[in-house]
């Protein structure tokens, strides 16, 4: 068995953790860790836990390192930098769920920050060299020797696996493509603040972060290795009244002869081999994918206006976070990438 610290244990991060990991063929809870909450068992805040998973939370000041295969940081942006030191020194591998290591460029990563309002200074930078990108439908042989991952935010996973096919095969004829997105509140995190207490989300939708969201960099800057001129992104982001879930709508202009038939075999040829991606001609639904690591496509042109769209729908926090993390975990310890991970969604 290989042995897993969680820093960051009492959030809907590491929750999902704890959770996949606990019937995890390959890898076992060693230790939990956090700023809060600490000093007690998990299973006093989860109490869903209690006779699962009773670790000790413990602070981040009192971990050992000894005996530890494989870091998680289900931390907030600018805590993993800070703790990064410690554990590539000891040459304990990382999968980072912040925007931290997302990128190789202090550049795209100024970008990002000042997309959230964050202070722009990157506190270990000589870091970034290090780094990857941790989607594993396309980074899986970077991934595999990676002392640093970046997991990619949940709104990219989604916008970038339901364009890869279309851009990497160049049918998109469009400079601009237009990314439509829906998210449980579940993506704000524990502590999501006043704008998503109940009175505030019931039968309410609204957009927010409107072409400036922090995830477009992550796209943009692993479209633009692919094509140029470099394709941009207008993401319009919504919270809808849903715990958990994402549906991301795109358009773009689309090559012509290429219609829904040659689409839909470029996709199902393209994802093939890819354990957690299913190509679909029915419309999704966010309940396909709930408490999964899956992502189901829905690739179509409207033959009328010449428009290609595509439906992408993902758990925000399986795929869109801990699932992901968990797979990229299994490549980088040579273990089954569909290890822990392989249950169909929970219905109704």
């Amino acid at each position: 068995m290989k042995n897993a610290i969680i820093i960051g244990a009492t959030g809907f991060g590491g929750l999902g953790l704890i959770e996949i990991l606990l019937r995890h063929p390959e890898i076992r809870i060693a230790q939990l860790a956090a700023r809060r909450d600490t000093g007690k068992p998990i299973s006093r805040i989860f109490t869903h836990l209690e006779g699962f998973c009773d670790i000790e939370v413990r602070k981040p000041e009192e971990i050992d390192l000894d005996n530890i295969d494989i870091a998680f940081f289900s931390t907030p942006d600018r805590a993993g930098m800070t703790i990064i030191n410690d554990f590539f020194n000891n040459n304990i591998p990382v999968i980072d769920f912040s925007g931290d290591f997302r990128f190789n460029s202090i550049e795209h990563y100024r970008v990002y920050a000042q997309n959230k309002g964050m202070d722009d200074t990157h506190h270990a930078s000589d870091m970034l060299r290090h780094a990857v990108y941790g989607l594993p439908e396309i980074n899986a042989q970077q991934i595999r020797n990676a002392s640093v991952v970046g997991n990619p935010g949940c709104f990219s996973i989604a916008i970038i696996l339901g364009l890869l096919p279309a851009v990497e095969e160049g049918i998109i004829e469009s400079d601009t493509i237009i990314c439509d997105g829906k998210t449980g509140v579940s993506g704000a995190g524990k502590n999501p603040g006043e704008a998503n207490f109940y009175s505030q989300r019931y039968e309410n939708v609204n957009s927010y972060r409107e072409a400036r969201h922090q995830h477009i960099v992550e796209v943009e800057t692993l479209f633009g290795r692919m094509r140029s001129p470099q394709i941009k992104i207008v993401f319009v982001p919504q919270i809808v009244p849903l715990n958990r879930g994402i549906l991301v709508t795109a358009y773009a202009d689309i090559r012509e002869g290429i219609n829904s038939e040659k689409v839909f075999e470029l996709y199902s040829e393209y994802y093939r081999e890819k354990p957690f991606l299913t190509v679909t001609e029915q419309s999704p639904n966010t309940t396909d994918v709930r408490g999964t690591n899956q992502c189901r496509i829905k690739p179509m042109v409207d033959e009328r206006t010449g428009t290609f769209i595509t439906i992408t729908v993902i758990d925000n926090l399986l795929k869109g976070q801990s699932g992901n993390a968990v797979q990229n975990a299994n490549i980088m310890l040579r273990i089954d990438e569909t290890a822990g991970l392989m249950a169909p969604a929970f219905y109704p």
